[in-house]
C-alpha cells in the first residue's frame, strides 16, 4: 500500500511541477501556449467568416466552454487524475503481472521510422476513440456524462472541450491496452496531441471550409454538426458520425449521416430544457437518479 500512495504522491507533485512549467516557461511543446494559440486561431476565423452568420460572436456559454477547455486539459489532471492514473496503471500491471503476463507489448514499433510511429499510434488511438465515442452515446450510464457535451446549443471552436471529466477517465482506459500493445512511449507524441486538438476544434467552429474528397477522410464542421443535431433521423436513434479526428471510421461502418446543409438546425438533445446551465451542475448531473433528463 505505502508503494501505491508513494506513486500517487509523486504523480500529484510530477504534474504540479508540469503545469507550473507551463505557466513559466516558453518552449515548443508548451501544451498551454499550444491551447491558446490554436483557440485564437480559430476563433478569429470565426470572427471573419463565420458560417452562421447571425449566431453572436460570442455565442451562448462560450465562457463556460472557455473554462472547460483549461479544466479539462489542465485542472483536473492537477486535482486528482493525473496521480490517480499513476496508481491505477500500476496496479492493473500488477494485477498483470500476478497472471504472469509483465509485457503487454504485442507489436514493437520502437525501431519503425519516427513518422510512422507517429501514423500508426494516431490510427489506433483515433479508432478506439471512435468506438468509445459511439459507446457513450449507447450506454445509458455513459451518456449521461455525455449530455454534458451535447448540451451545447450554439457551436463554435470552444464546445470542443465542454465535456464531463468522466469522459477522461473512459477514454484512457480503453486507450491503454491497444497503445501499450504498440508499445507506446513515443517521444514525439505531442504532435499527435497538438493535431487532434486542431482538427477537434475544427469539427467545433463556427465554419465552413468545402474539403471535397478530403471529407471522407477528416471530419469536418459540416458533418459534426450533424452529430450535435436535437432531433435525430428515425433510423438512428443513438445518433451518427462519431469521428473525433478522422471521418472515416463512419463512413467505413456506415454511421455517417448528412442530411442536409444543418447550418440552421437545432442542437442538444430531448430534454436539455432542464439540463443544468452551471458548471458544478454539469459535474454532477451524471451522477443523479437516471429518471432525469
Amino acid at each position: 500500500m505505502e508503494q501505491y500512495w508513494t506513486i500517487f504522491v509523486n504523480g500529484y507533485r510530477n504534474y504540479a511541477n508540469y503545469l507550473w512549467n507551463e505557466l513559466v516557461s516558453f518552449h515548443p511543446k508548451n501544451y498551454l501556449l499550444w491551447l491558446v494559440g490554436v483557440s485564437v486561431l480559430f476563433f478569429a476565423l470565426e470572427m471573419v467568416k463565420p458560417w452562421r452568420e447571425e449566431q453572436p460572436r460570442f455565442r451562448k456559454d462560450f465562457w463556460l466552454d472557455a473554462f472547460y477547455m483549461f479544466f479539462n486539459f489542465f485542472l483536473f489532471s492537477l486535482v486528482v487524475y493525473n496521480a490517480a492514473s499513476d496508481v491505477a496503471v500500476t496496479l492493473f500491471n500488477d494485477f498483470l503481472a500476478l497472471i504472469g503476463i509483465r509485457n503487454l507489448v504485442a507489436l514493437e514499433i520502437g525501431s519503425w521510422p519516427v513518422w510512422v510511429q507517429l501514423f500508426a499510434l494516431f490510427l489506433v488511438r483515433d479508432f478506439v476513440q471512435w468506438n468509445t465515442h459511439r459507446l457513450l452515446h449507447r450506454v445509458p450510464f455513459l451518456w449521461q456524462f455525455h449530455k454534458v457535451h451535447h448540451s451545447v446549443e450554439q457551436m463554435g471552436f470552444a464546445a470542443h472541450l465542454r465535456y464531463h471529466w468522466m469522459e477522461n477517465v473512459v477514454y484512457r482506459a480503453l486507450e491503454y491496452i491497444p497503445l501499450a500493445m504498440i508499445g507506446f512511449g513515443i517521444d514525439d507524441f505531442f504532435v499527435v496531441h497538438i493535431f487532434t486538438l486542431a482538427v477537434g476544434h475544427f469539427n467545433h467552429s463556427n465554419i465552413r471550409v468545402p474539403l471535397g474528397p478530403l471529407k471522407y477522410i477528416f471530419n469536418n464542421p459540416q458533418m459534426h454538426i450533424w452529430h450535435h443535431a436535437k432531433n435525430l433521423p428515425s433510423d438512428r436513434p443513438h445518433g451518427m458520425n462519431y469521428g473525433l479526428t478522422l471521418s472515416v471510421w463512419d463512413y467505413l461502418f456506415g454511421t455517417a449521416c448528412i442530411p442536409s446543409d444543418g447550418r440552421d438546425i437545432a442542437l442538444g438533445f430531448e430534454g436539455d430544457e432542464q439540463f443544468p446551465r452551471t458548471f458544478l451542475g454539469q459535474l454532477r448531473f451524471g451522477f443523479r437518479p437516471r429518471s432525469r433528463p
